[in-house]
């Protein structure tokens, strides 16, 4: 059953470029685009930038490394590290926190999301990015594969925006979806922790002075990123119906809050909840290149970054441009975990770092595209591998880091649920 309604929506404005989605690859994408000198636009749809690094709990800056002290990943994934190793407590290790001539195991870390969060926001509007929080895609205006506005809603109402061009880093491919460019839905395990503390943690914390000791995790569903701890007879979501969303969201808080009714109530607190579903596989465009775990070692001539295996030494790879563009859709560009990658592959491409080049690479092709006046698919690759290794992310990576035996597998730490 439909109704059929009409409607006038104000124009709210113009801006060459409009990203959408306020993660750590939105953020990217926009500074990105920013600081090239084009108008720039970033929608969020809750009250603070970062996404899963942040609103989600997901704080963790996973290796940047080979495993065995040479970083692979730069850029604006280091720039971020960086700035959230400046503005808040990590885990980073001495070696990469400091000009340490010998780097020793893996470049990673966590950090404080509340802090993290303040300091993207910070970072972007000191780029001259023009913020909107509490604010939702709820449509797209679409002709030919071309997106002339899109519309969206807030406590101001139903407004329309315009742009040159779109950036889709909402995590789950919203815009895309909503502008009918071909997607891939996937499956995200049952899993769901918040961050508390107790008298414990906090004496741990007192005697290492170390205040990240003195958090711990309080979990809900316990599936991990393989799937070890998934409930028998529990479906995989989806995560992009409201279905998926609140079933997956209000079980797993049912769960967690049994579980904490254990605990000793005067001395133990819950101090930060998700405030969006812990999935990270839901939905990404059906680009015209699909990163897999089979690219390994594999050089591209549209690569765009290199990226290393977050859980599995020496493992290098390139992403191609592909990864983040349809063709037959000119001005929309995906970035972060909705970029095309499939299996394993998917793992690799969407954690932090990756997810922040992407976005580095959206916010640089839309500015290209700009001044060149192309289609976004079309974007001059020279051009803009020039622009990457000029911003100090390399596009291809060094075959004297390649292992002699490429079939051997050696794991790093444990990363947990990433």
């Amino acid at each position: 059953m439909y109704i059929e309604t009409t409607e006038r929506i104000e124009k709210k404005g113009k801006w060459q470029v409009v990203v959408c989605g306020g993660g750590v690859a939105g953020v990217a994408a926009a500074v990105t685009a920013a600081r090239a000198g084009k108008k720039t636009l970033l929608i969020e749809k809750t009250l603070s930038l970062g996404g899963l690094a942040t609103n989600g709990l997901v704080n963790y800056f996973v290796p940047m490394c080979n495993g065995r002290g040479k970083q692979i990943i730069f850029g604006m994934a280091d720039e971020m590290l960086r700035l959230a190793m400046k503005t808040s407590w990590t885990t980073v290790k001495d070696c990469w926190k400091y000009d340490y001539p010998e780097k020793q195991g893996r470049l990673d870390g966590k950090f404080s999301p509340t802090i993290f969060a303040l300091a993207l926001s910070d970072m972007a509007q000191n780029a001259g990015v023009e913020i909107y929080l509490d604010t939702i895609i709820s449509g797209a205006d679409v002709e030919k594969g071309h997106i002339s506005g899109i519309i969206i809603d807030s406590k101001s109402g139903r407004e329309y925006i315009e742009a040159d061009y779109f950036v889709d880093a909402t995590g789950d491919a919203d815009l895309l979806w909503r502008a009918g460019v071909p997607t891939v839905t996937g499956g995200n395990y049952f899993t769901y922790y918040a961050f508390g503390m107790n008298f414990d943690t906090m004496r741990s914390a007192l005697e290492k002075q170390d205040i990240s000791a003195a958090y711990r995790w309080y979990m809900g569903g316990r599936a991990n990123l393989y799937g070890g701890g998934q409930p028998e007879n529990r479906r995989l979501y989806s995560g992009v119906t409201k279905e998926d969303v609140n079933e997956y969201v209000l079980e797993n808080q049912k769960l967690l809050y049994e579980s904490i009714s254990k605990e000793d109530k005067n001395s133990f607190d819950l101090t930060l909840l998700p405030v969006m579903p812990q999935m990270r596989t839901t939905r990404r465009i059906d680009g015209d290149a699909t990163f897999s775990e089979k690219d390994a070692y594999v050089h591209f001539a549209d690569s765009v970054c290199a990226i290393n295996d977050f859980d599995r030494c020496d493992f290098l790879y390139e992403v191609r441009f592909g990864t983040l563009v349809k063709s037959g859709f000119d001005n929309v560009i995906t970035a972060g975990r909705t970029a095309s990658a499939s299996g394993y592959g998917w793992d690799v491409l969407r954690v932090i770092p990756p997810a922040i080049l992407t976005g580095q690479v959206a916010g640089n092709a839309c500015s290209i595209a700009i001044d060149d006046g192309s289609p976004i698919y079309a974007t001059d690759i020279k051009k803009l591998q020039n622009i990457m290794e000029k911003q100090n992310c390399p596009v291809h990576f060094d075959d004297a880091l390649v292992p002699k035996d490429k079939t051997k597998t050696e794991k790093g730490e444990d990363n947990g649920h990433i």
